[in-house]
């Protein structure tokens, strides 16, 4: 039997692994602690997703930029169109 996801569910996979990519260029340096815990974030944003269906009961009405902070992905732009995609299948 196969796992179908979701389209949040893949959009939410499809970030982590935008999140994981910028984790892995920052290896062994000091703000790779930051990314890192935004990565295990992103993972709770797609645990909510495969059990609610929904990411608002870990966002509530604030964004997800805003759940990871805004500094982080201000610093990490390639994330922006995988937060975008995933906010539009919210």
């Amino acid at each position: 039997m196969t796992c179908s996801r979701t389209p949040l569910e893949a959009a939410a996979g499809k970030l982590i692994a935008a999140i994981q990519k910028e984790w892995g260029n920052e290896a062994g340096e000091p703000q790779s602690a930051e990314s890192e815990n935004v990565m295990h974030a992103a993972h709770e944003l797609l645990q909510a997703a495969s059990k609610f269906g929904s990411i608002v009961s870990v966002i509530s009405s604030g964004s997800v930029s805003a759940f990871f902070g805004e500094q982080w992905v201000q610093a990490h732009p390639g994330v922006l169109p995988y937060i975008a995609v995933l906010e539009g299948d919210a």
